[in-house]
């Protein structure tokens, strides 16, 4: 096309504009510039800030995964060179022992039991303490403290507080509530609540924390139109709250799973290796150590680690695929 008044030689193709002209006519496509590759630059730029990051990870997570492989097909007494080749007959004991698979269900009745009570006890502090009050910020560290706390203190404190002859019983003895006094630790019907009270009360303060900032992301422009809508404030948190809250709950959920499946310290502490089996508390971690560890056969404790790092990934690519998929999707673009 000529340009009016533009002179001679003022002539301008859609072609040197940069306008891509379809076939038979019409409008003119969108402009889109070439995508340029990356650079050698870019290259060792990236090397470098994610070399050490990648080492350490194929040093400290691949490296000890392959190596618990192979040691687990041997019987190994944890030193020297492995001879003793078993195959598969580490795994097979595993499957049919009935202690592993009674840990195993103790896992399982912790994950849910985890998520059924953290989750909605953690959503409505969040919620609480995501209004205007007095001592706001207090109530927020009070709650978070218990996280912060080391294991090996919370474990060592509630094991001598929930003894026959320990505080909560002589609390319960003193304000005249004598009959309900207990054997918190000892009674397979009561372990495994007592040791979901205190895992609550430990790990509530960390959902807590992780509701209130996402909650801190929700445009409080939405809230304020709903409320001049004439909605509730129930009917705000359940529409618009809770829908908007879904990514970060749902991130929650995936931690508090992997960490209940990996959990071994406050059940060790508190009921040790022994007592643990036959209190109903035991776990796939305790079991790993008990039966390895102890028993000095390392090569069945890998076997055992193998396993309960197969189940944790399978867990985890499943929650992946039919729960977190939807988040991922909506965070990614298609490239241009």
């Amino acid at each position: 096309m000529s340009g009016e008044g533009g002179g001679k030689g003022s002539t301008v193709t859609a072609e040197s504009a940069g306008i891509q002209v379809r076939n038979g006519g019409g409008a003119p496509a969108p402009f889109r510039p070439r995508r340029r590759g990356i650079g050698w630059a870019q290259r060792l730029e990236i090397a470098a800030l994610s070399g050490p990051a990648i080492l350490m990870f194929l040093g400290f997570v691949i490296f000890p995964v392959l190596l618990a492989g192979y040691y687990g097909f041997y019987k190994w007494k944890g030193y020297g060179v492995p001879t003793n080749f078993v195959g598969l007959d580490n795994y097979k004991t595993i499957l049919q022992d009935s202690a592993f698979l009674a840990a195993l269900v103790h896992n399982g009745v912790i994950v849910v039991a985890s998520i059924v009570i953290q989750g909605p006890i953690a959503l409505g502090l969040a919620l609480l303490l995501n209004q205007k009050m007095r001592g706001q910020s207090v109530i927020r560290v009070l709650i978070f403290v218990p996280y912060v706390i080391s294991e090996v203190i919370v474990g060592t404190a509630w094991s001598l507080m929930l003894q026959t002859s320990g505080a909560v019983n002589g609390v319960l003895q003193g304000i005249g509530l004598g009959s309900l006094k207990q054997d918190w630790l000892s009674n397979p019907k009561l372990a495994i609540w007592t040791l979901m009270f205190i895992l609550t009360w430990k790990y509530v303060g960390f959902a807590v924390i992780l509701f209130l900032a996402g909650m801190q992301n929700i445009p409080p422009e939405l809230s304020e139109a709903a409320a001049v809508d004439g909605a509730s404030y129930w009917q705000t948190q359940r529409r618009i709250t809770l829908p908007l809250l879904a990514p970060t709950i749902r991130i929650w959920a995936f931690l508090s799973i992997i960490g209940a499946l990996q959990l071994f310290d406050l059940v060790y502490i508190i009921w040790g290796q022994y007592v643990a089996s036959t209190a109903g508390t035991s776990t796939m971690a305790t079991y790993m150590v008990t039966e390895g560890r102890n028993a000095g056969n390392y090569g069945y404790g890998n076997a055992v680690a193998v396993v309960l790092f197969v189940i944790s990934l399978i867990i985890a690519l499943l929650y992946q695929r039919f729960v977190l998929r939807r988040d991922t999707e909506g965070a990614l673009t298609e490239g241009t």
